[in-house]
C-alpha cells in the first residue's frame, strides 16, 4: 500500500512540471549557478548539522563533474592499438559514486508549496531542504521532482545527493544509451533546467491533448488540484498562433479529472511537409470570469495508424526514412538540453532526406521533441532498456513501468512522438512486455507501439508479437530484409526487393539497423574533440599507421571506404523503397557510433558533420520523399547484350505528381549519349510503375562506364546508376606476355626475362578471403570476420586503361573481389605499392593487395590474386580486366620498378 502511495505521489509531482508550458500562475525560480559539492565515493554521508563548512569546493550547475574536470584522470596508452583503447572514446576524468551538492537561496517572498525540478540526472537523487528530507527520485529520462512544501521568505539551503551508480540492471554490459560510457558517459551532476516552482496557487496540474484530424476534434484530459469545486469553471480555447479558432463555454468543475471536447470544422494537419502546430489554452475561472489558473499546451493534428501492413499518416501512405540517435554527443558526453543543440541534429538529418529518428534504448529531453515538432520529424522512443533477462528482477519492472508513465506525462502531447518501443533487441519475459504494451495502448492511443525493436530470442524477432502495431526486424521466416545478409553472397542485381520475405506479414515492417558498413577513421577529426571526451581510439590508429609508414594513406582510405559505404547504403535504401509492404528503414547509421569497438558506420562523423563522401543534395536523390527507381539485371554487360530497365517512382510526398518521366544513358566520355521519355504520367502516393526502356549496347566497341539517369521533368527529382559495358571479344593477341596460374611456370619465364601475368588459384594463395562489403559494424566488436574495408585503386595506372574504374570499389568489382585472396605485403624486404590495394581494417592496418607489379630478376611480373582464369559468360568484368592487364603488359609502358626475389615471391604466395 505504501509503495502504491509513493508511486502515486511521484507521478502527481511529475505531472505538475510535465507540460512544456507551465501553469500561468507559476513563475519558476532558476537555481542554476554556483553550488558547493563534496565527493562521497565511500558513502560516508554528511553529519546532521548540514553545515556548509563540510563543503570546500564549488561547481557550476547545470553541469557535470566531467565538465569541471573533477574525478580520477583517465590514463590511456595510445602507442598500443589495443582492444581496450578501441572500445569507445575515453573520458578525461571519471567518477562513479555519490556526490553531495548544496546551495543557499534567498526567497524574496513566501512560497506556499514549493517543488524542486531537476530536468535530467543520472541516476538516483535524494533531496533535503534546510536539513529535512524531501524525497528520492531515480528517473533517467524525465525531470526528477521533489516536494519541498511551504517556504518562508529568506534564506534556505537545498542539498541533493546524486548517485550515478547502477540502480537497476537495464542492459547488457551497460550498453543501453540512457546509462552507458559507450556513447554518452555515466556523468554525475544535473543537466537542463533547475528550478523552484510554487504550486500553491496552481489549480491545473496537467493537460493531455488527444486530437483527431479525421474527426476534426480535440479532447483535453485535465488533472486538477486544490479544492476548487462548484464556484469554479473550466474553459478551453484552440489557438492558431495568437488567433482563437474555437472556444468552449465554461463548464462547472466537479472532479479532479475533467475532460473538455472541442469540434473544429477546419484544421490543418501536422506532418513532415507541413509541421503546423496549435495551442490549447485551458483556463480555470471563477463565477465572475476571472482567470485563476491557465495552461497552454502545444500540439498538432495528426492521425497515425497502421492499415494492414501499411503505415499511414493523416490518411495517406507513410514511408519512414530514419536513422538512430544513440546519445552521441562527444563534446558534452550528454544530450543537448536546449533547442540549439537539437536543431543541428534534425536539420542535418532533414537535409539528407530523412524524416524519422529512432532513440535507441533512451528517451530524449523536452528540447528534442520541441524541435522535432517544429520541423516535422517522426520520432521513435524507447524505454531505457536493452536486456536479455527481462522479467528477472521485479524491482526493475516497477522502475520501467514508472519510466513509461514518465514518458507519457512529459512527452505524450508532442505530435512528433509517433512510435514507441519497449526497448532494443529484448529477450526474456515477453508476456510481461506484451502486458505493458497493451496497458500503455489503453492509456495513450496517440502513438503506435511495438514490443521490442527486433529480438534474437527464439519465437520472436522474425514475426510480429501479438500486441505490435508495427514490427522491426532484419529478417523474417522467409528471408533477409537488409543487404547485410545478402551483398557478400548474392551476385549484385538491381531488380530484387524484399517482397518474398514480407509474404504473410500483417503489420507494417520497419527494417532494423540498416547498413552498419564501417568507414576508415578520419584522423583529421581528432582536433574536433575539445570537450570532455578524448579520441584515444583515433590517436592509437594514427600512431599505428605512423609506425608502419602508412599514415599518408589515411585520407584515401577514408574516402575509398566511405564511398563504397555510400553505394551500399544507396542500394539498401532503394531495395526498401521498391518493396511494397515495407514501412521504412532505420539506418545504423547516418553518423558514426563511437562506442562498441569504435563503429564508424556513418557518412557523417559523431558530430553530425560531413566526411565529404556525398553531399546532402546527392544523398537525398535516393533518400527523399520522391525517388525515381529502376530495376535492372546486373552491373556488368557484354556489348552483345541489351540493357533493360523497369522504372518506378516512390512517391511518399503529400500529393499526386504529374510529370514526364525522362531517361538517359551517357558514357563518361560522352561519345555514347541516348535519351528517351516514358511519357507524362500521374504518379499517386506510394510506389508505382512508370514504364520501361531498353538500350542496344552493340555500338559500344570499347569498355566504358554508362551513367543511367531517370528523372521527372521540371522537378528536382532525379536518380542515377552506373553500369559497365565490355566488348565481347578481345581482338588482339599478346604473344609476348605469358599468362599462367603456376608460380613455378611464372618463375621459369621470369628468369628468362619474359613478361608474365601470374594469376594463381586463390585456394593456393596465402592471404585473406575477399569480401565485397566492408567490415560489419566494428572489427573490434566483431573480430571474427574478414577484415577488409574495400579497395583503394590506382585508377590512372596504365594497367587499368581498358578497365574503367574509379578509385573505390564499385559494383563491377563484385565478382573479382569475391573470388580473390588479399596478399599481405608487410614482410617484404622493400615496401610495395599496389595497383589495387585492399584497405585493411583499422584494428590491423596491414599492407594488403590483389594487384601489384614487380621486377623479378630480368623479368617483369604482374601479380593478380583475383580470379581471371575461370571463364564463363557471366564473368564479363574478369574477362575485361584480364584483357586490360595483358594489353598493358604487352606494351612499352610496362616497366616495373619495385623488385622482389624469387624466394620472397614464393613466401608471399605459398600457403
Amino acid at each position: 500500500m505504501m509503495q502504491y502511495s509513493l508511486k502515486k505521489t511521484f507521478f502527481l509531482l511529475a505531472a505538475l512540471v510535465a507540460s512544456s508550458t507551465i501553469s500561468a500562475q507559476v513563475k519558476p525560480i532558476p537555481v542554476a549557478g554556483k553550488w558547493l559539492y563534496r565527493l562521497d565515493s565511500l558513502d560516508n554521508g554528511l553529519d546532521q548539522k548540514w553545515q556548509q563548512q563540510q563543503f570546500t569546493n564549488s561547481i557550476w550547475l547545470p553541469g557535470t563533474l566531467d565538465d569541471a574536470g573533477i574525478g580520477a584522470p583517465v590514463k590511456v596508452d595510445t602507442t598500443v592499438l589495443s582492444k581496450d583503447i578501441m572500445l569507445h572514446l575515453s573520458r578525461k576524468h571519471r567518477y562513479i559514486g555519490a556526490v553531495w551538492y548544496q546551495r543557499s537561496i534567498n526567497l524574496t517572498s513566501r512560497m506556499a508549496n514549493a517543488l524542486l525540478s531537476l530536468e535530467r540526472v543520472i541516476w538516483k537523487t535524494d533531496c533535503w531542504i534546510d536539513g529535512k528530507p524531501a524525497g528520492t527520485q531515480e528517473s533517467l529520462i524525465a525531470p526528477q521532482v521533489f516536494k519541498l512544501g511551504p517556504l518562508a521568505a529568506g534564506k534556505h539551503v537545498i542539498t541533493i545527493r546524486v548517485d550515478n551508480r547502477k540502480q537497476h540492471d537495464i542492459s547488457v554490459n551497460d550498453f543501453a544509451h540512457a546509462y552507458t560510457d559507450g556513447t554518452q558517459i555515466i556523468w554525475n551532476g544535473v543537466i537542463g533546467k533547475m528550478q523552484l516552482i510554487d504550486i500553491g496557487k496552481q489549480v491545473i496540474n496537467q493537460v493531455q491533448v488527444y486530437s483527431s484530424l479525421a474527426n476534426h476534434s480535440v479532447k483535453a484530459a485535465i488533472s486538477l488540484g486544490g479544492s476548487h469545486r462548484g464556484d469554479t469553471y473550466l474553459r478551453a480555447s484552440l489557438l492558431s498562433g495568437k488567433k482563437v479558432v474555437k472556444q468552449t463555454s465554461p463548464i462547472v468543475i466537479q472532479h479532479d479529472q475533467q475532460e473538455i471536447n472541442l469540434q473544429v470544422p477546419a484544421v490543418q494537419s501536422w506532418d513532415e511537409f507541413h509541421p503546423r502546430l496549435y495551442n490549447l489554452r485551458t483556463e480555470v475561472i471563477d463565477s465572475k470570469g476571472r482567470v485563476l489558473d491557465a495552461r497552454t499546451q502545444s500540439f498538432g493534428f495528426r492521425d497515425i495508424n497502421a492499415t494492414g501492413n501499411e503505415l499511414r499518416i493523416n490518411g495517406r501512405p507513410l514511408f519512414l526514412r530514419g536513422t538512430l540517435e544513440c546519445n552521441i554527443f562527444p563534446l558534452e558526453g550528454h544530450p543537448p538540453m536546449n533547442t540549439a543543440g537539437w536543431l543541428k541534429v534534425f536539420k542535418t538529418a532533414k537535409a539528407y532526406g530523412l524524416n524519422h529518428l529512432r532513440f535507441h534504448s533512451w528517451c530524449p529531453p523536452e528540447a528534442a521533441f520541441q524541435v522535432a515538432d517544429s520541423l516535422g520529424f517522426y520520432l521513435h522512443v524507447e524505454l531505457p532498456l536493452w536486456a536479455l533477462t527481462v522479467g528477472k528482477d521485479p524491482k526493475t519492472l516497477i522502475y520501467l513501468e514508472q519510466e513509461a508513465e514518465n514518458i507519457i506525462r512529459n512527452y505524450g502531447n508532442h505530435p512528433s512522438f509517433c512510435f514507441w518501443s519497449m526497448g532494443n533487441e529484448l529477450e526474456g519475459d515477453f508476456g510481461w512486455l506484451e502486458k505493458l504494451v497493451r496497458k500503455l495502448k489503453q492509456e495513450d492511443n496517440r502513438h503506435l507501439y511495438t514490443t521490442t525493436t527486433f529480438s534474437f530470442q527464439k519465437g520472436h524477432g522474425k514475426n510480429p508479437d501479438p500486441a505490435d502495431d508495427y514490427f522491426i526486424t532484419q529478417y523474417t521466416e522467409k528471408g533477409w530484409v537488409r543487404g547485410q545478409g545478402i551483398f557478400n553472397t548474392n551476385p549484385p542485381d538491381f531488380k530484387t526487393d524484399y517482397s518474398k520475405a514480407l509474404e504473410g506479414t500483417t503489420v507494417p515492417l520497419i527494417i532494423h539497423e540498416v547498413g552498419q558498413y564501417s568507414v576508415y577513421p578520419d584522423l583529421e577529426e581528432i582536433k574536433k574533440y575539445t570537450g570532455v571526451l578524448r579520441p584515444a581510439n583515433f590517436e592509437a590508429v594514427r600512431n599505428n599507421l605512423r609506425k608502419k609508414g602508412m599514415l599518408g594513406l589515411a585520407p584515401d582510405y577514408l574516402k575509398a571506404s566511405g564511398t563504397l559505404a555510400v553505394q551500399l547504403y544507396k542500394e539498401e535504401i532503394e531495395r526498401a523503397l521498391k518493396t511494397k509492404g515495407v514501412g521504412g528503414f532505420q539506418l545504423l547509421d547516418l553518423h558514426d557510433f563511437p562506442g562498441q569497438g569504435t563503429a564508424l558506420v556513418g557518412i557523417l562523423n559523431a558530430f553530425w558533420d560531413s566526411k565529404s563522401l556525398i553531399s546532402p543534395a546527392d544523398f537525398s536523390k535516393f533518400c527523399g520523399p520522391v525517388v525515381p527507381l529502376i530495376r535492372f539485371e546486373k552491373a556488368a554487360y557484354s556489348n552483345r547484350e541489351r540493357f533493360a530497365a523497369a522504372a518506378e517512382i516512390a512517391n511518399y510526398s503529400d500529393r499526386q505528381i504529374n510529370g514526364e518521366i525522362l531517361w538517359s544513358a551517357i558514357s563518361a566520355d560522352k561519345h555514347f549519349n541516348l535519351r528517351g521519355s516514358l511519357g507524362r504520367q500521374s504518379i499517386a502516393i506510394g510506389n508505382a510503375s512508370a514504364g520501361s526502356f531498353s538500350i542496344d549496347l552493340s555500338k559500344i566497341d570499347r569498355a566504358c562506364e554508362l551513367l543511367i539517369t531517370v528523372s521527372i521533368a521540371n522537378t528536382g527529382y532525379t536518380n542515377h546508376w552506373k553500369i559497365w559495358v565490355y566488348p565481347n571479344k578481345n581482338p588482339e593477341s599478346f604473344n609476348n606476355v605469358i599468362f599462367t596460374t603456376s608460380i613455378d611456370s611464372a618463375l621459369s619465364y621470369l628468369q628468362a626475362g619474359r613478361k608474365v601475368l601470374l594469376n594463381p588459384d586463390t585456394a593456393n594463395v596465402k592471404g585473406i578471403d575477399g569480401r565485397f562489403a566492408p567490415v560489419f559494424w566494428s572489427p573490434v566488436h566483431f573480430p571474427d570476420q574478414p577484415g577488409s574495408m574495400g579497395l583503394l585503386i590506382d585508377k590512372k595506372n596504365n594497367a587499368l586503361a581498358d578497365f574503367p574504374t574509379d578509385f573505390y570499389t564499385d559494383w563491377q568489382w563484385w565478382d573479382l573481389v569475391t573470388r580473390s585472396r588479399s596478399l599481405i605485403l608487410d614482410k617484404l624486404r622493400a615496401p610495395a605499392t599496389p595497383i589495387v590495394r585492399v584497405i585493411d581494417n583499422f584494428f590491423r592496418n596491414r599492407n594488403l593487395a590483389t594487384l601489384v607489379e614487380f621486377k623479378v630478376g630480368s623479368g617483369s611480373l604482374i601479380l593478380c590474386t583475383m580470379d581471371l582464369h575461370s571463364q564463363s559468360t557471366e564473368r564479363a568484368a574478369a574477362r575485361q580486366l584480364r584483357y586490360s592487364l595483358l594489353h598493358y603488359a604487352a606494351g612499352n609502358t610496362f616497366q616495373p620498378v619495385q623488385e622482389i626475389s624469387a624466394g620472397d615471391l614464393r613466401r608471399l604466395l605459398d600457403n
